[in-house]
């Protein structure tokens, strides 16, 4: 029997990542110096009072047993407290709180509390993957609604609760959004709040880019809104704010009932993050040092948009700005649109020296897009650039060679 057999697994389409993976794999073989702006994934060091606290507390033989599967106390007080001073929001660090293995666990986890087969899910596309898939694992249904907020954003609302059986139960949000880098304001989560309560909607909210922002304002919590607490549970990551993404940590907090839901299936599924590290994710929240590390991250990531914004467009690839989050989200270059967005993303490692992000593995609304991720320096970010100026400059004689599966139009 093979794998493709199993019911889950077939349920999953091709992992279109992995295919550009390999190629980036295969050029680096050949020794071509591939500038790898693909996967989010932090290239900036850990804040050093951060591990510090973690080796300080691996070295305690009472902190290697079993952990606690929704987090010790002081890193649930000490997410309230984060809650308390960003938001303003108030939670109950022992009803209201649970820590995951990032919001992607989190997610997937939730999925599993709170589904049953043929149950309606309502989520952007282009979205990250989990946000459907882990509701597709465990038989739910998704329904696609605009990613970016607006009035057609809430048509597609009314439309999936008048035609959806059986009602809709949760919707997904995601702001900043990945892949999108979309924001919204308050006043968009009063009436998605609105609309959940009228139609009884859970809302799962994943606000992992809650720190990376670069117009001065702060992204806002679904929380902040009155009467939110009913029907919602947000989603954070330490992952990107402080480059802690391999250490696994983040947090699911809000509505009581969906909390104490997700802890019931966490319970029986794992033990929680080694201690040390819960102990060292604490540190993290409540360190007066943490704002100011919090700063240097968010300027880093400021100055890398801004090099990459003008070093792309100089080479020919106009990028929209993204006001927050580590990604770009670029629509293909006009005479590469026919491609789409896979075959695109194939040819700028094979000509350009450079990975991204295709943007049909977010959803098929994401196909005329890449996704760039600004995990590289600046200086490589205009190594990259070069790459792309040079591509660009021959593309018209070589493209004629070049063969792809493209798609249809």
């Amino acid at each position: 029997m093979s794998n493709n057999e199993f019911h889950k697994i077939k349920r999953l389409p091709p992992y279109v990542f992995e295919q550009v993976n390999r190629l980036k794999a295969a050029a680096r073989a050949s020794g071509a110096d591939i500038v790898d702006l693909g996967m989010g994934n932090p290239d900036l060091p850990t804040a050093r009072y951060v591990v510090d606290k973690l080796i300080e507390t691996v070295q305690r033989p009472d902190t290697h047993g079993y952990s606690a599967s929704r987090g010790i106390n002081g890193l649930r007080k000490a997410q309230a407290a984060y809650y308390a001073r960003r938001f303003g929001v108030k939670l109950n660090p022992d009803t209201q709180i649970v820590a995951t293995l990032g919001s992607k666990e989190g997610f997937a986890n939730m999925a599993q509390a709170i589904t049953a087969p043929g149950d309606v899910i309502l989520c952007p596309n282009p979205s990250y993957p989990i946000h459907a898939f882990g509701f597709l694992m465990v038989g739910g249904v998704i329904r696609s609604v605009p990613v970016t907020p607006g009035p057609e954003f809430f048509h597609a609302l009314e439309r999936a609760v008048t035609h959806s059986i059986p009602k809709p139960l949760a919707l997904i949000l995601c702001y900043p959004s990945n892949p999108t880098a979309e924001v919204v304001e308050l006043d968009f989560y009063k009436d998605v709040v609105a609309f959940a309560r009228k139609h009884e909607v859970f809302v799962l909210s994943d606000l992992a880019y809650s720190e990376i922002y670069f117009d001065g304002v702060p992204p806002p919590s679904v929380l902040e809104v009155p009467g939110a607490m009913d029907v919602c549970v947000e989603f954070t990551s330490m992952s990107k704010t402080f480059s802690m993404a391999g250490w696994r940590m983040g947090f699911a907090v809000g509505n009581e009932r969906l909390i104490a839901a997700l802890s019931r299936v966490k319970s029986y599924l794992d033990y929680g993050a080694f201690t040390p590290i819960q102990v060292a994710a604490t540190a993290a929240l409540n360190d007066p040092e943490a704002d100011a590390h919090i700063e240097d991250v968010r300027q880093t990531y400021k100055r890398r948009r801004d090099v990459m914004v003008e070093s792309f467009g100089r080479a020919g690839w106009e990028i929209p700005v993204p006001r927050a989050s580590m990604f770009a989200w670029a629509p293909l270059p006009e005479r590469f649109k026919s491609l789409g967005s896979l075959e695109f993303s194939k040819l700028l490692i094979e000509k350009a020296e450079v990975a991204v992000a295709p943007g049909i593995g977010f959803g098929e609304q994401g196909d005329d897009y890449v996704r760039i991720a600004l995990v590289e320096n600046e200086q490589r970010i205009r190594q990259a650039a070069r790459g792309l100026r040079r591509f660009f400059d021959t593309a018209d004689e070589t493209m004629h060679n070049y063969a792809p599966v493209g798609r249809d139009r």
